[in-house]
């Protein structure tokens, strides 16, 4: 009898954890817009005259509007990139170094990764939403970028 109810118990905490995953999180925002995320701003007081190594280092900064690719795929619902001051969630790893181990924990590079994943929940994900060509380009130069700080 005590088998049974723990048998239970544990096919109930699986059965709850699979639903909340495949219907909140990976098919939750497919009919809207994704969220906006906000990063946090780490410096409280802006110098009054930047140097021309600031102005190109902000140029290439990745921002966290609705411009930004991973925002707009609505990857920082799962993901973070703190390297990037990108705050998302805390479902999936962080990005900032994806761009360089992508290829030793999943066996292929990165840009073959995004377009076939093999991780059973990337490959739900993209697998009903693929990136476009374009698409991809950006996700790489944004993961390059992060992987570089």
């Amino acid at each position: 009898m005590q088998k049974a109810i723990i048998s239970f118990v544990a096919s109930l905490i699986i059965g709850f954890g699979l639903g909340y995953l495949v219907f909140d999180v990976m098919l939750g925002e497919s009919g809207s817009e994704p969220k906006t995320v906000q990063a946090e701003n780490s410096q409280t007081a802006q110098p009054k005259e930047e140097s021309t190594d600031t102005k190109e280092a902000a140029a290439k900064t990745v921002s966290v509007d609705d411009d930004n690719i991973l925002n707009k795929r609505g990857c920082l619902g799962c993901h973070a990139v703190e390297s990037l001051n990108l705050k998302g969630g805390a479902v999936g790893p962080d990005l900032s170094k994806a761009f360089i181990n992508v290829e030793g924990k999943h066996g292929k590079p990165i840009e073959e990764f995004l377009k076939q994943p093999t991780s059973a929940v990337m490959s739900g994900v993209i697998g009903k939403n693929p990136l476009t060509d374009d698409e991809r380009k950006q996700v790489l130069d944004v993961l390059k970028e992060a992987s570089e700080k």
